[in-house]
Parts: C-alpha cells; structure tokens; sequence
C-alpha cells in the first residue's frame, strides 16, 4: 500500500489510500475509522505521518471528527454546476434525491433599504418574507430566507412555499423565470444555524445571496441561504477569454 521508495510523501500516499477505500467502497459514509495507532502499524509509519494524512483529509472534507468519538466517514458531497438557473427541488430530482422543506417562518414585513433595493420597490414596502430549511433525503441541507414583493403575489399562502418557489411563480402564477445574479461566500456557522443544520457550531458554511429577475427583467427575488459546507460543493467551467 506505502512505497517508502516513492518520491511522493508517504502522508499523501495514505491519504490516497483512505480515499481509494472510499470509493471501492470499503468505507461507507459515517463509518469510524482505524485509530491513529492501529493505522500507523497497518501504514507501518509514526503515528505522526498518520495524523498528517488524517487532518488533511479532516480539512479537505473527506472526514469528520468528533470529539471523544473518533474520525469518521464523510457523507458524499452534492455537487452543484454554477451554470444554469435551478431551483433546490429541480436540482436534488436530477441527483435522485427526494427534495423536502420545513417553514420556519412565513410573515408580510416592510422591506428595508437594501432589499427594497433590489427588488426595485418603495422603502418600507410590503414584501413576505419566509425562511425554510431544505433536505435532501430528509437530511438538512440549507437554511433559505426569501424576501418577495407582496404587489407581486398578493394571494401567496403558507402551503405554496412548502415546495419549490419556482413551480409556485412559473405554473401558478405563470410567469416565465429568466435569469439570476448570485454571490456565495465562505462564512462560520452560529449556534442557531448549528442547531438547525446540525453541524457543530463554528462549522464552515457557504453563505449565498441570489437575485432572480423574471424574463422581462423584474426583480422578483431575494434569497439568502446558508448551505453545508461538508455536504455542498459547486463547480464550474472556465474558459481563457
């Protein structure tokens, strides 16, 4: 399994070991691992080569500690392109995954200067604002807060945001989605978002602000979610200008 001979350091080698186990599915997602001990006689390496290999795969995702417990199997990360506009349910649907919400709160506020600002409406408006935590596979993925224009969709009720806000616009009030601006941001997890998705408190999570326009252009939208970052990735094709 090691080649001491091997220009490639014998922590990556052990880490590339762990994650070929992964994959031919010797390791299941939440399975403990060996011990540092039992690893370092297995590798035949220091204990301290061992936890090299193990903390790089801790802060790469691949696995998780807990205290007192030991090092375990990360779940699987979902995967999301950046190209494309789709909502939470269309994208677990394409994945096989059974895509399900619980509303935290549904309430009508007045709009504060940044977000009647991008809704293109008066200060102090009228918008609904509604926060969800959305899972996959019954597992919490995120928590969404969304701000909408009340004059938009005055009859908008509890049960039609208990699933995707994008069937609600596109097939009840058939209005034709165009286009979104998003921007998603490293950040750490409070105690409530913690609680709620829950990940330790202090866990990284990926913080995302998306302003969706209808085809005409009309703001419709504001959404601030927070995603794990141990369950969520995203990726993206780039091309040289």
């Amino acid at each position: 399994m090691i080649d001491k001979k091997s220009p490639l350091p014998i922590y990556y080698q052990i880490e590339e070991n762990i994650k070929q186990r992964i994959s031919n599915g010797e390791y299941q997602p939440n399975d403990m691992i060996p011990s540092e001990r039992i690893l370092s006689e297995n590798y035949a390496v220091s204990r301290m080569t061992v936890r090299q290999a193990i903390t790089n795969l801790v802060n790469e995702g691949v696995l998780y500690r807990e205290k007192g417990r030991g090092t375990f199997i990360a779940e699987n990360k979902i995967e999301q392109s950046l190209k494309g506009l789709t909502s939470f349910t269309e994208d677990m649907k394409t994945r096989g995954m059974t895509a399900s919400s619980k509303l935290l709160d549904f309430e009508k506020v007045t709009a504060s200067v940044e977000i009647s600002r991008k809704l293109e409406i008066e200060e102090n408006a009228e918008i609904y604002r509604l926060q969800r935590i959305r899972y996959a596979d019954q597992k919490p993925m995120a928590i969404e807060t969304n701000f909408l224009p009340v004059t938009m969709f005055p009859d908008l009720k509890k049960e039609d945001v208990q699933g995707s806000l994008y069937d609600y616009v596109e097939k009840n009030k058939r209005q034709k989605i165009g286009k979104a601006s998003q921007i998603i941001e490293a950040t750490i997890a409070n105690e409530d978002q913690a609680t709620l998705l829950e990940i330790p408190p202090g866990s990284a999570v990926l913080h995302i602000e998306r302003h969706s326009f209808l085809e005409d252009g009309t703001p419709f939208e504001v959404v601030k979610s927070s995603y794990r970052a141990d369950r969520y990735k995203f990726s993206s094709d780039i091309t040289r200008g």
